[in-house]
């Protein structure tokens, strides 16, 4: 018999939750993705199959700011970056997918920036 991971358990929560969530190009859904290195974020619209904006703790414009990747205020900065980008697209409204994660810490923090910065959800 298979042990069942933590990386598994996340899996099957993030496919329970992308039953019922789906981005449109009107309103595209806010994924968040974190490691213990990196913190990520894009939008995707899901009826095209396309990511309309994507930014990271790897991103040029965050990446020599930022001390370490992984944490909270990596998270917060990478939240106002893809509200920013967003924001250019002309996009106001999305819907928040936090992949299986617990929506604690940088997931949070990810969520909380981008709402600051003029997205809703």
């Amino acid at each position: 018999m298979r042990a069942v991971g933590r990386r598994d358990r996340r899996a099957v929560r993030h496919h329970r939750a992308r039953v019922r969530l789906a981005g449109t190009p009107e309103r595209p859904r806010l994924v968040v993705y974190r490691s213990l290195r990196h913190v990520y974020a894009q939008l995707v619209d899901d009826v095209a199959g396309k990511t309309v904006a994507a930014a990271s703790s790897q991103s040029p414009e965050l990446k020599d700011g930022l001390k370490h990747g992984g944490n909270k205020e990596a998270a917060s900065k990478v939240g106002e970056l893809i509200a920013r980008r967003a924001g250019e697209k002309g996009i106001k409204q999305v819907c928040f997918d936090r992949a299986g994660f617990k929506y604690h810490g940088c997931v949070s923090a990810v969520a909380e920036a981008a709402r600051k910065a003029g997205l809703e959800f």
